[in-house]
This record gives structure tokens, C-alpha cells and sequence, in this order.
């Protein structure tokens, strides 16, 4: 099959499994334009309180989705017979490809600056508030440097729990999950709580996800009611920069990362995962993509060995797609808010998106879940940002495609180099033809 092809269908899949989501954006446009904030403001009212409990519904599930991941994930590698031989290869190429993605990321944002011409859609008080608790958070981080490093230390996880400071409980929550690893069969239970909190959570955001329709329409009716149709100019910069960091991620740093650290054919590879690229497309799930991106490899020669260790972990904590529209998000929403970004806070919010889209569930939304996380980090919460989130749910579902690409390739990639690294690559598979070996 072309090409062309593939992409013909992927696309047709994505809209066949997310049409309500792209019907409640044509209507959410209709209805914005139809019934302008300025004439109907009772029906504007509604929408917005649909609108507002779609963003508080959505925050409800960050704390239990951010835990359960970070144990199970931390239990697996510990608990992996696979460990010794696979495991610090697999977080040293995972490490490297996100840093790269975040760091691409936060390049593109800061040269385009897709939210400067965002800022006229914001009360200017609301910039002002929002201002006023990123120079607070920043200005105590500055002069309480050393109390920050303690902080991060909580005297009580459950203080830091009912408060919401995300960093100290990810920093407990992992200490906790490697000794949960160190602790053996006896922890087993516990372990296997958290996998039961992880699989009620994921049902709990697949059935947020069956109202992303009716709130991304609310959201999408609110940004156009308020603002009409000049929103869409004011958003297609934000749009040009995450594609074009996917696609320098996709075409550019994999392809880089294969030749640097393998032997194998960056063609090739992505000849054999485009079915399951396609499917991640439809899906926007890299857990759902899972079962067929391990077909797909190990179909064309990579191992069974490291593609039951690497890829089920890669689809739980390998998310740079994800990170990427995670840091431009921010970024958008630091400059349409005109929030001074410092060398010092374009740091941190890479550093936070590493960790958010790392904790993020395979499953479609789950970006914009955790993104809560760097908000936190900065001092600010989606309520402060209703309108920017506004903007950014309007165009997310596509853009939630898109990145599972990302994700799917790039675990694909890193199982293929540990893959060649280890002699487990079998390359009269890979290339299709008999003897044929690969080429730097």
C-alpha cells in the first residue's frame, strides 16, 4: 500500500472514531457565532458553566492518574527480570529523545510566539491576577531557594495531597515506589492496588472523554461568543508551532537518533509501524495502539524479549509527543497572559512537562489532564486560564492525534535501537529481503 494511501485512511479512521468530537466543534462554532455573548448572555452564562465543569471534571482525575502511574511504572522496571541488561539503555534513549522534544518545543514558542496576539482576548485584570501569582510564585522561589530544595521533602504527603503541590507528592510518591520494588512479594498487594486505582482512573477519563463532546462544544460556543471567528487567526500560530515541532520530531530527531546509536534503517522501521501509526492516529491512544505496535515489531525482527519489556513501558512513560504540545501549550498561555518568561521558568516548565507528559495516561485527553502539573509549578490553575484553555481544547482533539504518532514512534525507535545494541534484531526481517543487512 502507498504512501498516500496510509494516509488517506488514517485520516478517514480518526474522523470515523472522533466525528462527535469534531461535530461538537461545527457546533460549538455555530452556536458561538449565532448567539454572541454581547445579545444572549443567559445562554452564554449556561454554555460557560457547562464550559467551567468540564475543566474542574477534568482536574478531579490528575492527583489518583499521577500516583497510580508513577508506581506502577516504577514497580515494573524494578520488579523486570529484563532490568540489568535493558533497563538503563531504555531510560537513557527515552531520556534524551523527551529532552530534545521539550527542548524543540520551547525553541519554536519562544522564536513565534504564538500567543502575543492572544492577549486581546483577556480581561486585562485577569492578565494582571494572573501576573501577579507567576511573580509571586517566581519571587518566592528566588528568595527562598534553600526552603524550596526542603519543600520538595514533604513533612506530610498528605498536607501536600489535600493542597495540591504536585512536585513534593511525584518526589514521595516515587521514593515510595522504589521501595515498594526493594520490598518483594509482600508489596505485591499494594502494587496491585495502585493497578486497580490506574485501570478505575483510566475508566474514569475514558468516560470524561464521552463528554468532550458537549465540552469541547461549550468551550468552543464560549471562545466564539465572546470573540467571533477572529479566534481561529488568533490560534492557527499556536497550531503551525506545535506541527511543526512534531514534525521535526518525527522526521528529523528519530531518524538522528537511529543512525547515531544503531545500525538500523530509519525507512525500513517506519515501513514496518505504519500500521500501527495509522491506528494511533485514529485512536489517539498509544495504550490502545499497544497490542499492534508489538505485532508490528516483532513481525519485523525485533525481539519478543525487548519488545514486551520496552514498548509496554514506553506506552506508559515515554509520552514526548505529548510533551511537546504540553510546553507550547504553557507558553501560549504565559505570553497570551503576558507572563515574563525567564530563562529560569522556560526551564522549569520543560523540566515540569518531562514529568506531566511522563505521568499522562496512553489515552486520548490525557495531555491536557496533566498539564494541570506545570500550571501548578508556576503558581497558576486552569480556573485562572479559562479563557486560554478555551482556545487550546477548541483545536485538541486533532492535535491529540498527531502526538500519539509521536509516542507510538518514538517507543518503536528506542526498542529497535536496544534492539540492535543487544544482537536481538533480526534484519533479514526488518529489510524484507534474505541477507540483506542494514546501513548506517
Amino acid at each position: 500500500m502507498g504512501l498516500h494511501m496510509q494516509v488517506i485512511i488514517a485520516l478517514l479512521l480518526g474522523i470515523k472514531r472522533n466525528g462527535h468530537i469534531f461535530i461538537g466543534l461545527i457546533l460549538g462554532v455555530l452556536v458561538g457565532l449565532f448567539f454572541p455573548k454581547d445579545s444572549y448572555g443567559q445562554v452564554y452564562s449556561i454554555l460557560s458553566f457547562i464550559a467551567k465543569a468540564f475543566i474542574n471534571i477534568i482536574q478531579m482525575v490528575v492527583l489518583p492518574l499521577v500516583i497510580s502511574a508513577i508506581i506502577i511504572g516504577v514497580s515494573n522496571i524494578g520488579d523486570s527480570k529484563q532490568l540489568a541488561k535493558f533497563g538503563s539503555k531504555m531510560i537513557l534513549y527515552y531520556g534524551i529523545i523527551t529532552v530534545l522534544a521539550v527542548s524543540i518545543a520551547a525553541i519554536i514558542a519562544i522564536v513565534m510566539q504564538p500567543g502575543l496576539n492572544a492577549q486581546s482576548l483577556v480581561n486585562p485584570d485577569i492578565i494582571q491576577n494572573v501576573q501577579g501569582s507567576v511573580t509571586e510564585a517566581i519571587q518566592y522561589q528566588k528568595e527562598n531557594m534553600v526552603q524550596i530544595f526542603l519543600d520538595l521533602i514533604p513533612k506530610n504527603p498528605f498536607e501536600a495531597l489535600a493542597s495540591g503541590n504536585m512536585i513534593p507528592v511525584i518526589i514521595f510518591v516515587s521514593i515510595f515506589a522504589v521501595a515498594l520494588t526493594r520490598a518483594g512479594e509482600i508489596s505485591r498487594p499494594l502494587v496491585s492496588f495502585f493497578e486497580s486505582i490506574f485501570a478505575a482512573t483510566m475508566k474514569v477519563t475514558d468516560w470524561i472523554m464521552y463528554l468532550a463532546a458537549p465540552g469541547i462544544f461549550a468551550l468552543t460556543a464560549t471562545a466564539v461568543s465572546s470573540f467571533g471567528v477572529e479566534i481561529f487567526g488568533v490560534i492557527s500560530k499556536y497550531a503551525i508551532a506545535i506541527c511543526l515541532a512534531l514534525a521535526i520530531q518525527f522526521f528529523i530527531i528519530y531518524p538522528i537518533m537511529l543512525k547515531v546509536f544503531s545500525k538500523v534503517p530509519v525507512g525500513r522501521l517506519y515501513a514496518a509501524i505504519s500500521e500501527a501509526i495509522m491506528v494511533a492516529f485514529g485512536t489517539a491512544s498509544s495504550s490502545a495502539t499497544l497490542p499492534l505496535t508489538i505485532t508490528c515489531c516483532e513481525k519485523r525482527g525485533i525481539s519478543n524479549k525487548v519488545c514486551s519489556f520496552v514498548l509496554p513501558l514506553g506506552a506508559t512513560l515515554n509520552m514526548d509527543g505529548t510533551a511537546i504540545i504540553q510546553v507550547i501549550a504553557v507558553i501560549f498561555l504565559a505570553q497570551m497572559y503576558g507572563i515574563d518568561l525567564s530563562p529560569l521558568l522556560i526551564f522549569e516548565i520543560a523540566a515540569l512537562a518531562i514529568v506531566a507528559s511522563s505521568t499522562s495516561a496512553g489515552i486520548p485527553g490525557a495531555g491536557m489532564i496533566t498539564i494541570a502539573l506545570i500550571l501548578n509549578g508556576i503558581g497558576l490553575t486552569p480556573q485562572q486560564l479559562v479563557v486560554g484553555f478555551s482556545l487550546l481544547f477548541t483545536i485538541e482533539r486533532f492535535f491529540d492525534m498527531l502526538r500519539t504518532i509521536c509516542n507510538v514512534t518514538s517507543d518503536a525507535i528506542v526498542a529497535a535501537i536496544i534492539a540492535d545494541n543487544e544482537n536481538e534484531l533480526n534484519y533479514e526481517l526488518l529489510c524484507g529481503v534474505e541477507g540483506e543487512k542494514a546501513q548506517a
